[in-house]
């Protein structure tokens, strides 16, 4: 795909479209959260010039809908409903403007559409937006062969979504060079090199995709302070239990 972009375009998107890659453990813990979360000091967290809100009353209020990228494709990855905001006034604005393509989800639903994503090897992505009052609104479940913004920071180099805050982590003893994980990586991070898996950490942003495709065991997300902090609602209704996920 050619892209065509005015002058300053890159800097554009990066500075109104802002996603924080989730891994699976964290992302269900924003649609199973019990508790109020209302913070505004995430600039360590969310470093966008923007996005500084997370306004979460738990149990969030869950919608899903049809993923905006897979509809511009001719066989777009399935399923297509798969994008889920977050919270009102977004997901009653949602339901009352686009009933056709959105349903409200309960909270096991939200979850369970999570794992099903994760399984097919699709990544979890949290988004702020100016135009959403520079808060948290959405996670997309993104596909790197459908999704705009995970092609535009491959094809360009635009920064629209920084890491989880791990990274993944090759174990050369278990690694059998298979390649699962490189044909899986959205992010283009992992090679095949002297039969085994090697990571381009620059690349890396902590998804977990890989570790979930690996067949031996040999990849794994570890925290990895030059990732970031994670976005561990948990821990923001908790700032003292800063706990990793189990899946980390």
């Amino acid at each position: 795909m050619a892209y065509l972009l005015w002058p300053g375009a890159k800097k554009w998107l990066a500075n109104h479209y802002h996603g924080k890659v989730l891994p699976l453990e964290l992302a269900q813990a924003v649609v199973t959260i019990r508790e109020d979360i209302p913070r505004r000091d995430l600039e360590q967290i969310i470093p966008f010039p923007i996005a500084r809100d997370l306004v979460l009353h738990g149990p969030p209020d869950v919608a899903a809908y049809e993923c905006p990228c897979r509809a511009t494709k001719e066989h777009p990855c399935q399923p297509t409903q798969v994008c889920m905001v977050i919270g009102q006034p977004f997901v009653d604005f949602m339901l009352e403007h686009h009933p056709d393509i959105t349903r409200r989800l309960t909270t096991e639903e939200a979850a369970e559409l999570l794992r099903a994503e994760h399984e097919r090897g699709h990544i979890h992505t949290g988004w702020f937006k100016d135009a959403s009052a520079g808060r948290f609104y959405a996670i997309c479940n993104c596909c790197k062969c459908c999704c705009g913004g995970v092609e535009v920071m491959n094809k360009l180099g635009i920064g629209m979504m920084i890491p989880s805050g791990y990274a993944a982590q090759v174990d050369g003893a278990l690694c059998a060079g298979c390649g699962a994980c490189v044909a899986a990586c959205p992010f283009e991070a992992l090679t095949l090199a002297d039969g085994a898996a090697r990571l381009d950490w620059d690349k890396c942003l902590g998804c977990g995709v890989c570790a979930g495709r690996c067949p031996t065991g040999a990849m794994r997300l570890v925290r990895d302070e030059g990732k970031g902090i994670p976005l561990d609602v948990r821990a923001l209704a908790h700032p003292f239990d800063s706990s990793p996920p189990t899946n980390a």
